[in-house]
This record gives structure tokens, C-alpha cells and sequence, in this order.
């Protein structure tokens, strides 16, 4: 299994997995252009890709996917609610390429199995996915309030993660968004913080772990150095063996990650 985070932040996100058989998108938070300039970036072609799995309706994750739906007929996958609220924002998708996939269930598609989780986020139905193939195994999960220990039971020492490190506390409180936002993005329903995230990731990382992305930095409220230096360190502190048993690489919001194979 080969994986490429695309782009990830608060103005788009869509990642990128490929086995010997199958080429996936975790979401379409951009435009079509866009994205296809990113797959160029890893020498991919978006007219190979064949599924399209969306974790919700906010427009950093579907924003693209009526396009990509149309223009290279890929299958779409979303639960029913998220359905229901993207219908009428992404445009006609032909009904042969739209498929439900609801919290808990695997889609399996041959040599790829895709599994859904719940999440704690302000949208209608929020998902995301843990994807396996030959023995490995990548986790998805960018947008939730907080990590459930039964969410952190289902998506326990996978072999690479892609993590939210939403925002610096102390920048989102000191910041200029208003205090209603402030409130959401800190809330049960909102995003995880660096230390969150670090947080999270010492109840779910194991032997099996090499890589750790940090994703959906907010451009307002973080800075990449400040979240790779504070899940590092909160890692290393309680004897995680950070740049030996597992790295721990940065996303950008607008530049694909390097292919990498698990």
C-alpha cells in the first residue's frame, strides 16, 4: 500500500491511497484542478482512481467531489446523512457511481478493505477511515473533538497514521476569530489541539506505527513547527521512541506529501 497526503488543512484535504489494484481519495476539500495537480506532483493521474471516500459535508472535504464524480467517474462513498447534505452542493452524481457506507462498516474492494469510524465533529454524520491492505494498515482522521478510548480501540497501532493537530491553544485563545468560533473549534464537536493530538496518538500508537502525519493545521491558530515540536516532545517525554521506532512527518495545505509505502 502506497499513501500520499495530498493536502491537508483548514482550506482543503484530500489523501491518496493506492494498492496493486486500487487507487482511492480520502475526501475532495479542493477543486478538481487542483487536486490533479497534486496527484501530478506524486506521478499519479486522477483518471486511474476509482473510489472516492467522503468523511463529511464540509466544503475543506467535498468540495470537489461532484467534479471528480463527472469528469473520471469515480464511485463515491458517504453515508446517507452526509448524502442528504452534500446532494445538493456537489451536483448531479450518476447513481451507479454513489454508494452508502455507514459508521462501523467495511467496504472491501478486492485487495483494499476500507473501515468506517464515528467522530466527534459538528457536521451531520462525521466518519472517517481505516484503510487495509496485505497486513497494513493507514488511519484517516483529521476532524473530531476529542478520541473516545473506543475509538482509539478501533483504530489502535496501525502502521501509519494521519493525525489532526488542529491548532496551539494558547494562538486560537489569544487570536482574533470571535469567541463563538474560539468555543467551537475548543468544543467536544470541534478539532483537536497539538496536544490533543499528541495525546491521542500515545493511546494508539504501537509496535506496528512507522509513520505519523500531522494534519489539518489551521493557518490562523498553528504553525508546522510548533506542532511537530509539541507532539515530539510530549512523545518523547513519556520514552516514545520519536525518529527511531516511528517518524513523524508534516502536510501542507496546497503540496502533496512524498508516495510512501507502507
Amino acid at each position: 500500500m502506497k499513501i500520499s497526503v495530498l493536502a491537508s488543512g483548514s482550506t482543503g484535504n484530500t489523501t491518496y491511497i493506492e494498492t496493486p489494484t486500487h487507487k482511492v481519495l480520502i475526501d475532495a476539500g479542493l477543486s478538481g484542478k487542483k487536486i490533479a495537480g497534486l496527484m501530478q506532483q506524486i506521478g499519479r493521474d486522477l483518471n486511474d482512481v476509482d473510489s472516492l471516500f467522503v468523511t463529511h459535508e464540509h466544503t475543506d472535504h467535498a468540495k470537489g467531489v461532484g467534479v471528480l464524480a463527472r469528469k473520471y467517474g469515480i464511485n463515491v462513498y458517504a453515508n446517507e446523512k452526509t448524502w442528504d447534505a452534500i446532494n445538493d452542493k456537489v451536483g448531479k452524481i450518476p447513481l451507479d457511481q454513489k454508494f452508502s457506507l455507514e459508521a462501523g462498516e467495511i467496504q472491501s474492494l478486492g485487495d483494499l478493505d476500507v473501515q468506517s469510524f464515528p467522530v466527534s465533529h459538528d457536521a451531520v454524520d462525521p466518519q472517517f477511515y481505516e484503510l487495509h491492505h496485505d497486513g497494513k494498515s493507514f488511519v484517516v482522521l483529521t476532524d473530531t473533538g476529542y478520541v473516545s478510548e473506543r475509538m482509539a480501540g478501533v483504530i489502535k497501532n496501525a502502521d501509519a497514521y494521519l493525525f489532526e493537530c488542529n491548532h496551539d491553544m494558547e494562538m486560537l485563545r489569544m487570536g482574533a476569530y470571535p469567541w463563538s468560533l474560539k468555543q467551537r473549534i475548543l468544543g467536544d464537536t470541534g478539532h483537536l489541539s497539538n496536544e490533543d493530538g499528541a495525546n491521542a496518538l500515545m493511546q494508539v500508537v504501537g509496535n506496528n506505527t512507522k509513520r505519523i502525519f500531522l494534519g489539518h493545521l489551521s493557518q490562523e491558530n498553528n504553525m508546522q513547527s510548533l506542532a511537530h515540536l509539541t507532539v515530539a516532545s510530549m512523545m518523547q517525554e513519556h520514552d516514545f521512541g520519536v525518529e527511531h521506532d516511528f517518524h513523524i512527518f508534516d502536510t501542507e495545505p496546497d503540496s502533496a506529501t512524498d508516495l510512501m509505502t507502507l
